[in-house]
């Protein structure tokens, strides 16, 4: 199934992936930093819920709280449950 996420705090301002069961895939980020949001789009198609909340929460970017890694894990963790 198909979600899309609204982001804070971040220059991206959605994301878009695929979650079937706790895997993750075709993950799209709208704004942002371009090659670096591809590249982490790349990098962790695949990926359950739970090995990309290991690998991306609470990743900050700058001074923010936050960074689009960060918001990825939160999205796949929210969309997860809601599927539950």
């Amino acid at each position: 199934m198909q979600y899309r996420y609204k982001t804070q705090m971040t220059c991206s301002s959605e994301i878009l992936f695929d979650l079937q069961g706790d895997v993750v895939s075709n993950i799209t980020f709208i704004g942002g930093c371009n090659g670096n949001l591809k590249a982490i789009a790349k990098l962790v198609d695949g990926w359950t819920v739970e090995q990309i909340e290991e690998k991306l929460l609470g990743n900050t970017c700058g001074r923010r709280p936050t960074s689009c890694a960060d918001q990825l894990a939160r999205a796949v963790r929210e969309a997860y449950n809601s599927a539950r």
